[in-house]
């Protein structure tokens, strides 16, 4: 997937501190907002010179708020949030910490407040017809789809996916992505570069965590990682393994093999949790082959689907 990020040394450092303490997804840091601090500055690679120059603050009060020498106001706080690219969760933990209310809100996406945004959803995966395009959440929850992927997925499972109709908002339990890509009754059964694919996605998965002390996305890797088939060296992210500038996706369509990458949408500076870890995702064929494929493809799907419901 063209969107797929490296974990480096930094990323798994803290991606091993979080599993170590987490016990849930709200947890507060008991050492206070020092250590947060120093770990996403780590994460990040800058000094705390660098950070000082980029937060304009002095290094002394960097070194003293990280020691917990000194407490910090939810100003500076917010403006050190800024300068370390902090996700929007984390900055509401990060205020835990030094015990200040959170100020970013996580709105539901059926609020009646999120109208524009779903219909602005529904625009992008309706104009991508025929391709498939779908959004989901931060845990690969598909919480919206457009037809062409309904059908695709309809076809590869053998039966419509529950809760799931074009355009429409999707209601829990939703679909997930990493499950349909790593159970042996998803999507696995028709991708051929399967181990490259999947080991890509988890990597990702990894990576996210490492971010965000996540309950339910920690579950979501260790369920995946129990499934038939899955090598149990990838209980490491592998971080030596050769990346290429894009890994497309092959699949298995009925007796042919298509080439596909996906690009990834998100929301400019967002202001409230959910659409900040809200991302559309749109598959395109890898050649020119693979779109005279997909093309054949569509034209007889309605057909094969009619044949498999009857």
């Amino acid at each position: 997937m063209i969107t797929s990020q490296v974990i480096d040394i930094g990323d798994l450092r803290l991606l091993r501190c979080f599993m170590e303490t987490h016990r849930n997804g709200t947890e507060v840091q008991p050492n206070g907002v020092g250590p947060l601090l120093r770990r996403w500055r780590e994460a990040r690679h800058l000094s705390q010179l660098d950070l000082a120059l980029d937060a304009e603050v002095s290094t002394r009060h960097i070194s003293f708020l990280e020691t917990g020498r000194a407490e910090p106001s939810r100003e500076i706080l917010l403006k050190l949030s800024n300068a370390l690219d902090v996700p929007l969760r984390e900055r509401n933990l990060l205020l835990l910490a030094a015990g200040y209310a959170p100020i970013y809100g996580e709105t539901s996406l059926d609020d009646p407040r999120m109208k524009q945004v779903r219909a602005a959803v529904e625009v992008i995966l309706k104009s991508n017809e025929p391709r498939s395009a779908l959004a989901h959440d931060r845990h690969w929850n598909i919480v919206m789809a457009n037809a062409a992927f309904i059908r695709f997925l309809t076809r590869t499972l053998g039966q419509e996916p529950a809760d799931l109709l074009p355009l429409s908002l999707s209601t829990s339990p939703r679909v997930n992505l990493l499950r349909l890509a790593l159970d042996p009754n998803g999507f696995r059964k028709v991708i051929v570069n399967w181990e490259a694919i999947a080991k890509s996605l988890l990597n990702e998965a990894y990576r996210r965590l490492a971010w965000a002390r996540d309950d339910t996305l920690k579950k979501l890797i260790e369920e995946i990682l129990s499934y038939p088939g899955v090598p149990t060296r990838w209980r490491e992210p592998d971080l030596e393994a050769p990346h290429e500038l894009i890994l497309p996706m092959e699949l298995k369509l009925d007796d042919k093999i298509v080439r596909m990458f996906s690009t990834v949408t998100t929301i400019a500076t967002p202001h409230d949790v959910t659409l900040q870890e809200l991302h559309v995702e749109v598959f395109y064929p890898a050649d020119a082959l693979t779109e005279l494929v997909l093309q054949a493809y569509e034209k007889q799907l309605p057909m094969k689907l009619k044949r498999m419901v009857e």
